[in-house]
């Protein structure tokens, strides 16, 4: 099976400095996790972000279904990006790409991500159901930023 794409912007209306110390930091992921996730982060939230950094955390993608998700940062450039790769999860392959650039009036956050699903073919029919998952989880993420942060105004 092929990798899959998917990709996400939002504008932030706060410095890029800010952006980055609330990205990097792991303990917000739960803020930024849908409630039905259930997501418990376990380990490694005790410093910032660093190449070689491992993240554990449990998520429940499907009811009555938890699975432990395992994540490397495999690259950080401060101020700019990260990239997070799956060492254990619910995927075949996950990497996760970050970026965040300084625009008029705050910062833009792109992300990037490659995927492929488990079990072949069986995964492949469920790759509609997963973009519709991630697409969800995503708008998700959006409202609680701005919740957060207020929502970008464009100038």
């Amino acid at each position: 099976m092929k990798l899959i794409q998917f990709s996400s912007q939002q504008k932030l209306p706060i410095s890029i400095d800010k952006a980055w110390e609330f990205l990097t930091d792991a303990n917000n992921l739960k803020l930024l996790t849908p409630p039905e996730l259930d997501m418990v982060v376990q380990y490694g939230t005790e410093r910032g972000m660093y190449p070689g950094q491992l993240i554990e955390y449990s998520v429940k993608p499907l009811p009555f279904y938890r699975t432990n998700w395992v994540t490397h940062i495999t690259q950080v450039e401060e101020g700019k990006f990260f990239v997070d790769e799956q060492m254990y999860g619910p995927y075949a392959t996950w990497h996760h790409k970050h970026f965040i650039t300084e625009i008029e009036g705050g910062t833009l956050m792109e992300d990037l991500i490659h995927y492929r699903l488990p079990f072949g073919v069986l995964g492949k029919l469920g790759t509609p159901l997963v973009k519709k998952k991630l697409e969800e989880i995503f708008r998700f993420r959006e409202s609680a930023l701005i919740k957060h942060f207020g929502a970008f105004k464009e100038k």
